[in-house]
């Protein structure tokens, strides 16, 4: 039985606090049929549709003043098939949900992001990633998916069925229809050892060739005004594990990187001119470190502090130099930059709006605390990456429009073609996607 629920005064909001819509209606169907009857009824009644995930898009990708579809009801594993390799799981099942029920049957995704808070179809849509030499996005897992079209109908897309629509909707930012399941290609659970340590900024960047190549996965983050990075390297392990212990565990990943972390960052809201203090004590506080676990719990980690991120794709040839001239430009500026900066890579794939799509490609992610002024830094960086033709995340902040997109994706013209296909009329359109993708 589905439910049609109104939020608190109707009004839904981001996690990044950022992004707010008022839908005509919600509603949180229990069933395929029962959200292909709720497209079928928003048709009838003129009205747009769009699924929501946990909000987690800084970008109003999911946004709409017409039904908004809850997927809360949509969660849970449908089937493990260990001989495939595959797991099929409901579009509303949060990735953290996903993942200790994974490891409970001795499985595990290849590869996932930094948080786990997010719906599968959610991240996968907007093209959440992690960091890796040889393994991509999460969305780059999927192995086939079951979407509901403009019309109420049920497509399943794999390589094999419908492969057009598959080689788009694994990353279809809601343009294409409401994705219901996905099937991720899953392998037996593994051990993965972390070696954090802290580099100086130039030695990340002199030596980033050979990290990245000697590393399974590898990421940094560097603290503007400062010329200290901290680097993590996870690599598959014989074990044994040997997990954080819960104290040091609870000293550097919740009082450091969250409580500490939080305060530090109100203080710098409060009075700009104490982040480059902070930021050297901050880039100092989280010593070195290795441990050994599962992949979830190496992979993420949680994040208390509430933010807004910008983050392009720059071609993985071209990183060292962009990182360069992005330092440059915050020596030089006035601005006060309290939130680490994030580097990861991904391989080249096939997904036709992926941002690593066709080329190798490495992650630059700005961040600023939330409430605190992001518009001159994000607009400044932003300046730089798409000098190096950076693609940004479809879920987090960017100004680009259409016209950009057509020209750093070579596969532009394809996507809305299909879209104008599946979706004559707009069913799923919204402010975000005219903007994005055109009208």
């Amino acid at each position: 039985m589905s439910t049609t629920v109104s939020g608190k005064s109707g009004t839904w909001r981001n996690w990044g606090g950022n992004v707010t819509a008022r839908p005509v209606r919600e509603v949180a169907p229990a069933s395929v049929e029962e959200l292909s009857a709720a497209v079928r009824k928003a048709a009838d009644d003129g009205l747009q549709v769009k699924a929501v995930g946990t909000g987690h898009s800084f970008t109003a990708a999911a946004a709409t003043d017409g039904v908004l579809i809850r997927p809360q009801l949509l969660t849970g594993i449908r089937k493990i098939d260990r001989e495939a390799g595959t797991v099929t799981v409901e579009a509303g099942t949060p990735l953290k949900r996903l993942n200790v029920a994974l490891a409970r049957e001795g499985l595990s995704l290849t590869n996932m992001g930094d948080i786990m808070e997010q719906t599968v179809s959610g991240a996968t849509s907007t093209g959440t990633h992690g960091t890796g030499r040889d393994s991509a996005s999460i969305a780059a897992q999927i192995k086939e998916l079951e979407l509901v079209t403009a019309d109420g109908s049920v497509l399943t897309c794999s390589e094999k069925e419908n492969p057009e629509v598959f080689a788009a909707a694994r990353i279809g930012i809601g343009a294409l229809g409401i994705v219901t399941a996905i099937t991720f290609s899953v392998e037996p659970i593994f051990l993965l050892t972390a070696r954090e340590e802290p580099m100086t900024f130039d030695k990340v960047t002199a030596d980033f060739d050979e990290l990245f190549a000697e590393n399974e996965h590898f990421e940094f983050y560097w603290f503007p005004h400062t010329g200290n990075c901290n680097t993590k390297r996870n690599n598959r392990s014989a074990g044994p594990e040997k997990p954080v212990g819960q104290l040091s565990g609870w000293i550097e990943d919740e009082f450091l990187s969250n409580g500490v972390f939080q305060v530090a960052n109100l203080l710098g809201r409060a009075v700009p001119a104490t982040i480059p203090t902070i930021a050297k004590i901050s880039s100092r506080a989280l010593s070195a470190r290795t441990y050994t676990d599962i992949p979830y719990k190496v992979f993420t980690s949680p994040r208390r502090v509430r933010f807004v991120e910008m983050e392009y794709a720059v071609p993985r040839e071209a990183l060292v130099e962009t990182l360069r001239e992005l330092k440059a430009m915050v020596d030089r500026s006035p601005l006060r930059v309290s939130f680490p900066v994030e580097v990861r890579t991904a391989p080249a794939d096939d997904i036709t709006l992926s941002t690593a799509s066709g080329r190798e490609t490495a992650y630059i992610a700005v961040h600023m605390f939330r409430g605190t002024p992001y518009q001159a830094y994000f607009t400044a960086a932003e300046r730089i990456f798409t000098a190096h033709e950076g693609r940004p995340h479809w879920g987090k902040v960017h100004t680009r429009d259409a016209e950009y997109f057509s020209e750093v994706y070579p596969r532009f013209g394809e996507f809305t073609a299909l879209r104008d296909r599946l979706d004559p009329d707009r069913r799923f359109g919204n402010d975000y996607l005219r903007r994005v993708l055109g009208s």
